[in-house]
């Protein structure tokens, strides 16, 4: 699926808020959907930047050999879930899908599903 399709798709996902993919290299958004005044995703997604490169740092020092799938930080009314995605298929090993949820009606174990099914299927 193409980067406006997977945008969709994670926007269905119940209590979604916003959306956006983003390459962590740049700090640039690919794509964003939902949001608003409220939520600025290409604030945010470049925000997000600092904080996978921090994660994927620490992981390096500590020589941990293993990847991260997801970095989840939550808030008193909300869900931010980062989804970094795997190299395959041609995809830039620098990419991931930052969703917003509403904490209230989100259930995290069936957004972490759906994002991980949106990723195998995206391709950029």
């Amino acid at each position: 699926m193409n980067i406006d399709t997977a945008l969709k798709e994670a926007m269905g996902i119940t209590g979604a808020l916003g959306v956006a993919l983003v390459d962590f290299e740049s700090g640039m958004a690919l794509g964003t959907l939902g949001g608003g005044e409220w939520l600025d995703l290409e604030m945010a997604a470049a925000g997000n930047t600092d904080v996978v490169r921090a994660k994927l740092k620490v992981i390096a020092s500590l020589g941990l050999g293993d990847e991260i799938e997801d970095i989840l930080i939550t808030l008193r009314q909300q869900y931010h879930l980062i989804r970094l995605l795997d190299a395959k298929r041609g995809r830039a090993s620098s990419l991931f899908l930052y969703l917003v949820l509403d904490r209230e009606r989100a259930n995290l174990a069936l957004a972490r599903h759906y994002l991980k099914h949106i990723e195998a299927d995206l391709l950029v």
